[in-house]
């Protein structure tokens, strides 16, 4: 199976949020890998990644990334660039 259907499989299938970096860990890849394959859901498949920072209690911050539903106005938008695209 491929990095980016493992990742699809992760985010969309079993709903679950994760970092690029235990994404990486956990399919043998590198965190750049991961954060490729996020982009690739977000352009070529319209899927709506969200990337959340949350900083623990010694400071670090990390990104966990998690599939939700886009809101109306960034629907609508997407429509406005598409027409203005096509114009």
């Amino acid at each position: 199976m491929s990095i980016s259907n493992k990742v699809f499989n992760l985010l969309v299938k079993e709903e679950r949020e994760a970092t690029a970096k235990q994404m990486a860990s956990w399919f043998g890849t590198t965190p750049d890998t991961i954060a490729a394959r996020v982009s690739e859901m977000r352009t070529q498949k319209g899927i709506a990644v969200y990337a959340n920072k949350r900083t623990d209690s010694k400071g670090r911050t990390a990104t966990f990334y998690r599939v939700g539903k886009p809101t109306r106005r960034v629907v609508a938008a997407g429509y406005r660039a598409l027409a203005a695209a096509s114009s």
